[in-house]
């Protein structure tokens, strides 16, 4: 890994500019991942259960459980739902 710098030259290195296949993948996985964790902790610091959040949005436990894990690509408005009707709690996105 030499000349490597920062993260996104690893990242260059390792998967390819953004745009390509490799790299969106990578981006989109990445980004499942990072969901799933923000979405497990704010269903734990809710004190719930798997179950409950899916009895409270019309969903399965197993799904859940995937997006939990990162293995679920989701959709922003079933992250709303999860959050702010299963959770009770403000979903706020931004862009920089």
């Amino acid at each position: 890994m030499k000349n490597v710098t920062n993260f996104e030259d690893l990242l260059k290195q390792k998967y390819g500019k953004k745009g390509t296949a490799s790299r969106d993948k990578y981006d989109a996985d990445s980004l499942a991942f990072r969901l799933g964790v923000m979405l497990k902790e704010a269903r734990t610091e809710a004190k719930i259960t798997q179950e409950q959040l899916a009895e409270r949005t019309g969903t399965k436990k197993s799904y859940i459980s995937r997006i939990e894990r990162g293995q679920s690509d989701i959709q922003i408005s079933t992250f709303y739902k999860l959050i702010e009707i299963g959770l009770g709690k403000n979903l706020n996105i931004s862009i920089g």
